[in-house]
């Protein structure tokens, strides 16, 4: 190598090299545990892509979850703003989950009936981290909680996102707190159960989109809203149709109809009133 190679290679003086008593990249990051978390059942290559995938989805699940709270937190405090760019942040992330799909289509139906049995019983249809963000954002389900019985710590953190109010309710109670009339059902209902949809909060939501100088900033927010409701459809939707390509009209791992099942939930909107208002305008 030349003089001139050699120099362009070469380390700036300051840059630290020994890692004896200080703290690597590597270390923070615990790089060493998750890089060793990828367990192969089979001897099929492409078992790697199906476990990354997985995994990095589960990874990029916990930053919405950690958003979504404290977005959630500020709208309840009545601080809108701070919760603006942590919905922005959370629809970005959400653009990366979709786009995993289409990393995941690469994977032919013959190669996954590969690997397939060695699966067993379990199923993307079990993600808790999934569940709790479709909780967060007001689509509830108790029965699917019983997926997680089999681990206390976890089964008690579902039923306690069960029963908290979702960031949508946090919104609608925003909309009472700035004068707006909500129907007393609605700021009292059960929080274990889906939103339904209600005439009152279509009718306040109407009033912000009517005067978005006057409720600026809780337009903005249900504009955040449906930022992230329609990107999780869009998740919902590539999900399902990449199942369809690989698996066909096969059932679930888990036991689901497969994607008959996911078909259903595409069609379940998040924010019913921001989608419904837009034809009143």
């Amino acid at each position: 190598m030349d003089k001139e190679s050699m120099d362009k290679h070469r380390l700036e003086e300051g840059m630290v090299t020994d890692f004896e008593k200080e703290m690597s990249y590597g270390d923070y990051l615990h790089l060493d545990q998750i890089l060793s978390s990828q367990h192969l059942l089979s001897g099929h290559h492409d078992e790697m892509l199906f476990i990354v995938i997985h995994q990095t989805s589960e990874l990029w699940m916990k930053l919405i979850l950690h958003e979504m709270t404290a977005a959630t937190d500020h709208i309840q405090s009545g601080c809108l703003e701070p919760s603006f760019k942590m919905l922005s942040r959370v629809a970005r992330i959400q653009q990366q989950l979709i786009q995993s799909w289409n990393v995941l289509s690469t994977l032919t139906p013959s190669d996954y009936m590969e690997f397939r049995e060695k699966l067993g019983n379990s199923s993307g249809f079990q993600s808790s981290q999934n569940r709790l963000i479709e909780f967060a954002m007001g689509q509830k389900n108790r029965q699917i909680v019983a997926v997680f019985r089999h681990q206390p710590e976890l089964y008690e953190k579902m039923m306690a996102a069960l029963n908290q109010p979702s960031i949508y309710d946090a919104a609608i109670g925003a909309l009472a707190q700035r004068g707006l009339p909500v129907d007393e059902s609605v700021l009292n209902r059960d929080w274990s159960e889906s939103y339904r949809i209600n005439t009152s909060v279509e009718s306040a939501w109407l009033t912000v989109y009517r005067d978005v100088h006057k409720y600026w900033d809780l337009y903005e927010l249900a504009e955040k809203l449906v930022d992230i409701g329609s990107q999780q459809q869009f998740w919902r939707f590539n999900h399902m149709s990449t199942v369809e390509r690989i698996i066909g009209q096969r059932k679930g791992t888990g036991g689901s109809s497969g994607v008959s099942y996911l078909k259903k939930v595409v069609d379940q909107p998040f924010f019913p009133e921001l989608w419904t208002l837009r034809t009143k305008l």
